[in-house]
């Protein structure tokens, strides 16, 4: 007799009810340990960072789903016997899974008999499809980098947080900064000690607390600022709306739970760095008076962000910003954010700051499109108007002050370029779908991505012929390689030289392929001890008279 699969809602419905079981919380700690913490001894390597990448390991919104239920009881800290916590988790990976089964559509809807010869049908539009990558597409984003660009995000705002907040964004990362690195240390002493505990009291839920007078003396930020650091992403909102997972979740806004005897909680710290990058979007629009501003400034720091890293490529002065392309009466016909000329190649950047709406998470057809619409779709109708008039000598640029830029308008290759300043989920595999873009002789097919991939594009790639190679690659086989996120396109590329033969019509890349470049951007930016460059085209010829 086969069995009749449940839908969605019932199955979130057993779940929920298993989160909010007595000790709980200390199954959610362990999966917080076993899946997103790095064990490694030493020098970290491949293989290390590599554990990331199992099938058997919780993505991070499927434990944010699991604390945000937790939270929508009063949390019982007491221990369970190990019986019970192995119950917990077993249970709860076999609802995860039977929840991750009921989202993907069935084949009726993806295969439709009946659209067979229609050009136009194309299966991976449909909302239903686009909501399972969205929400289990992966991280495009390193928690480094949403600590690193918060303070670059809301350095214009600052004045507001001092005075609305009673804190500065640079205080904010480095209280943030001090949790992160309090926590690590307590994950290894927690370990070293279960060897001299009882079984019956093993668990790893102290690691993920903390107080402010912990977080005061590691920071040295007065004890009276860091609870305000605190206070500020501890939800005061009820969890009762959170019955689905597309729901809005208090608890990736604001991921500090509050405990008795002025301790608290945090269990991902991507969620906290996540959280310093996003949550004051919500803060600044409820404060009316300083929301125009404030959304000034979000516009200004993808426009800056982007052009900064692009100069650390191609040098200040081959990279302009705000270029005007007026008439011969200078009327102005286009506006370029960011422009790089370098001999005979150009960059056209233009820059977005819209989100990805909680009706399109939930697969909502038009949302989606619109949401892509207004993100991508006008950022890059822009830079191909910007691209055909920088081809026409009739039309003059101008920089900020006015003045007339003599540049070389002889372009061999023009690469149009879409940025939006937050994650947004399942970018490249939306881009894939929805965007609709032209291509001639020099204008390159478009290059979608968010400020996170250019800040790492820029960093790995950091000459103009790499770059520019690359890009010349990736614009041209963007139809032909496949992967859920362009971190893993890149680091296939610095491992192997991104290169497609006729032969083959598509290349699909699993995520595991990104472990080079994960431990590289780890050594990198977060002082991991390990190899900043992948062995590949950056260190084929290194030491040579090539290099």
């Amino acid at each position: 007799m086969t069995e009749i699969a449940r839908n969605e809602s019932e199955i979130f419905s057993e779940l929920a009810m298993l989160c909010i079981k007595p000790g709980y919380v200390h199954a959610i700690a362990y999966f917080c340990f076993r899946d997103n913490t790095i064990k490694y001894s030493g020098t970290m390597n491949t293989d290390d960072v590599l554990q990331q990448f199992s099938m058997d390991r919780l993505v991070r919104t499927e434990i944010s789903t699991l604390i945000g239920l937790t939270c929508k009881s009063n949390l019982d800290l007491d221990i369970p016997s190990p019986d019970i916590i192995q119950e917990y988790i077993d249970k709860t990976e076999l609802l995860l899974k039977e929840i991750h089964q009921s989202m993907i559509p069935p084949m009726e809807v993806m295969f439709d008999p009946s659209k067979i010869g229609d050009q136009s049908f194309n299966p991976f539009k449909n909302g239903s499809v686009l909501r399972e990558s969205i929400f289990y597409g992966g991280e495009g984003a390193y928690n480094f980098q949403y600590r690193d660009l918060s303070e670059i995000k809301y350095e214009k705002d600052d004045d507001w947080f001092i005075e609305n907040k009673g804190f500065s964004i640079q205080q904010a990362t480095e209280v943030f900064t001090s949790v992160q690195l309090l926590q690590n240390e307590k994950i290894n002493d927690t370990m070293r000690g279960l060897a001299n505990l009882d079984p019956s009291k093993w668990s790893f839920l102290d690691a993920f607390k903390f107080t402010a007078e912990e977080l005061s003396a590691s920071s040295n930020i007065e004890v009276n600022i860091v609870k305000k650091v605190i206070d500020a992403f501890v939800s005061q909102d009820e969890m009762d709306a959170f019955e689905s997972l597309d729901d809005f979740n208090p608890k990736n806004a604001y991921p500090i739970i509050e405990l008795p005897d002025q301790e608290y909680l945090l269990f991902q710290n991507y969620s906290l760095m996540e959280a310093l990058y996003e949550t004051p979007f919500f803060w600044f629009n409820s404060d009316k008076k300083y929301q125009p501003i404030a959304m000034q400034h979000r516009g200004e720091f993808t426009e800056e962000f982007s052009a900064e890293r692009l100069k650390a490529v191609f040098g200040n002065d081959r990279v302009f910003i705000n270029i005007d392309i007026c008439d011969s009466k200078k009327n102005k016909a286009a506006e370029i954010d960011v422009l790089v000329i370098y001999a005979n190649r150009a960059i056209i950047l233009q820059a977005k700051s819209k989100k990805l709406t909680i009706l399109s998470r939930k697969g909502n057809d038009n949302s989606l499109q619109d949401d892509f619409k207004k993100a991508v779709q006008h950022a890059y109708n822009q830079a191909y108007l910007c691209a055909t008039l920088l081809t026409d000598t009739s039309y003059k640029l101008y920089d900020e002050t006015g003045n007339e830029l003599n540049i070389n308008r002889n372009h061999k290759e023009i690469y149009p370029f879409c940025v939006v300043s937050d994650h947004y989920p399942a970018l490249s595999f939306q881009a894939r779908q929805f965007l609709k873009f032209q291509e001639t002789k020099k204008i390159k097919p478009p290059f979608v991505m968010d400020v996170f991939f250019l800040d790492v594009m820029t960093e790995m790639l950091s000459s103009p012929l790499h770059f520019l190679s690359y890009i010349n690659r990736r614009t041209s086989d963007g139809e032909t390689i496949f992967s859920t996120h362009e971190l893993t396109v890149l680091s296939y590329h610095l491992k192997q030289n991104l290169w497609m033969d006729d032969e083959f019509t598509m290349m699909h890349l699993e995520d595991n392929i990104c472990a080079d470049l994960d431990l590289a951007m780890l050594t990198r930016r977060d002082k991991v001890q390990g190899v900043d460059t992948p062995e590949g085209i950056l260190t084929k010829y290194e030491g040579t008279l090539f290099n």
